[in-house]
């Protein structure tokens, strides 16, 4: 079933029954983020929250509901992507991937369905009515303080949007972009972009500053899940954010075009904030914020971006996440990038068997890789290649490891890795950009990665003893206990 829109995601999670309804009222400052932070918290992510009376600053009770942790499960995470399993995403990648023209007429045929699937991604426009134009306000009615802007954090500067989809456009190749970056609310119709300056957003803001012209900024809050996920995914800054849900949902992303500004947003948006910012304003402070490190990041200068309209359902839900120690909403989010992209990384690293980014390397501070090793020195081949591929580049510390190693599982490829290396032999250090969130560097954005090859040495490498055998125990006796374990009384097996 494709899900087109915020409000049929939550139905789907509440039927699933992964769904809390908070009844009592809970204030937008702090507490939400406490409750929140206590339910992702918990095994497996916790439950899908969904705040019927949210708190506002001023003491009333929005007229909003707000949800979060909507992503917070690999089983949600799943039913956003409409899968049973996030590799089965990977596979559909590795199959458009794989399209040579065969030989013969009927082979030729076979490859109609996969084409024809391409050809139904691409987003269309909205006929008739739109549902996230239901309710206008304009001018100043605009009111962003009427919204349940989550403030997360005791030292967070302010509210902070944080599951928006900022769109903007290329201003030479006109090339939408669609990203997730934090918003902090200024004031009733103002707020600050936090552009990082790796980010296409960004980019896009620079080339119009150079020119003198006026950017058009809309931020849409809550649409299709496959929507809201693909403004979080790295993609090429070529590569349509809608047109890649498409992709997901199996079904093409509906838009519509903003009243005050010349942009397209989703259609199913639940509320969509339309703006643009002046090149010829001074920067404005944005932050503190209590960042996904676990720490907070510091206040620094960023876009002002003036709000003209903002747009919303009749009865629109507000989506919100949190960030902070981990593990968070987020780890749910980038574990999905990290299985839908990891064929296209084998694409151009085809050695890799798999890898992962566990929660406490909040995605850049360690990923374990396992390779089909072949010859001597293919892990400090496959570590410069990650190092040179988009956000991998940020990468501070990578772990290589051998096929067999379940890189999933970061207890067993520790235990692997602490096992095979030799520190100062199998360690190395290169420089390079690092994460704009990363405390610990030498220079803001600027510093040092470590490279730890744990795969098994060859003579090649300079190993000249025997590597020992893995202690296993053998397949006759296992099925014997195997039989025997109800019997004896010991609990549930492991």
């Amino acid at each position: 079933m494709t899900l087109d829109s915020l409000s049929d995601f939550i139905a789907a999670i509440e039927r699933a029954g992964e769904l809390v309804r908070v009844r009592q009222p809970v204030a937008v400052k702090l507490e939400m983020c406490e409750v929140a932070d206590r339910a992702m918290k918990m095994p497996g992510g916790g439950p899908a929250l969904l705040f019927d009376q949210p708190v506002l600053d001023d003491g009333t009770i929005s007229a909003y509901p707000v949800a979060i942790n909507l992503f917070g499960s690999m089983s949600r995470m799943a039913l956003a992507l409409g899968v049973r399993d996030l590799d089965e995403i990977g596979a559909r990648i590795t199959q458009l991937m794989d399209l040579k023209v065969p030989d013969g007429i009927v082979a030729k045929l076979s490859l109609i369905p996969r084409l024809l699937e391409v050809a139904r991604f691409p987003p269309r426009p909205t006929r008739g009515a739109t549902p996230c134009q239901e309710v206008v306000w304009q001018g100043n009615q605009v009111e962003l303080r009427k919204l349940p802007v989550m403030t997360t954090w005791p030292e967070d500067g302010g509210p902070f949007i944080t599951l928006p989809m900022v769109i903007s456009r290329d201003p030479k190749r006109g090339i939408r972009n669609v990203g997730m970056y934090r918003v902090q609310v200024l004031g009733p119709r103002t707020v600050a972009m936090h552009w990082q300056r790796h980010k296409v957003g960004a980019a896009h803001w620079r080339e119009m500053a150079e020119r003198g012209e006026t950017m058009p900024v809309c931020i849409a809050v809550g649409a299709d899940p496959a929507s809201i996920y693909s403004a979080s995914a790295p993609l090429p800054p070529t590569v349509d954010e809608f047109l890649f849900a498409g992709f997901l949902r199996g079904a093409p992303v509906h838009l519509a075009k903003a009243l005050t500004c010349d942009l397209d947003v989703p259609a199913s948006a639940e509320f969509v904030l339309e703006g643009y910012i002046d090149p010829r304003e001074a920067l404005v402070v944005e932050g503190p914020f209590g960042d996904h490190t676990g720490f907070y990041s510091e206040a620094d200068l960023y876009p002002q971006v003036h709000i003209t309209a903002v747009t919303m359902r009749r009865n629109p839900v507000y989506v919100s996440t949190i960030v902070g120690r981990p593990p968070m909403e987020d780890f749910y989010l980038g574990h999905a990038t990290e299985r839908i992209f990891l064929p296209l990384l084998k694409l151009t690293i085809p050695e890799i068997v798999d890898y992962h980014m566990p929660a406490e390397g909040i995605f850049h501070n360690l990923v374990f890789v396992s390779i089909d090793k072949q010859y001597p020195g293919q892990a400090y081949k496959v570590m410069n290649a990650m190092w040179g591929q988009g956000l991998m580049s940020l990468a501070k510390v990578l772990v290589i490891v051998d096929k067999e190693v379940n890189v999933r599982n970061p207890q067993e490829a520790w235990w692997v890795a602490l096992n095979n290396i030799d520190p100062e032999r199998d360690t190395r250090f290169t420089m390079g950009p690092v994460d704009v969130l990363d405390h610990s560097s030498r220079a803001f954005t600027y510093g040092s990665k470590m490279g730890i090859d744990a795969t098994r040495k060859w003579p090649e490498e300079g190993f000249t003893r025997n590597w020992p055998t893995v202690i296993e125990m053998d397949a006759a006796t296992r099925a014997r206990v195997d039989e025997l374990w109800p019997q004896l009384g010991i609990g549930t097996r492991r």
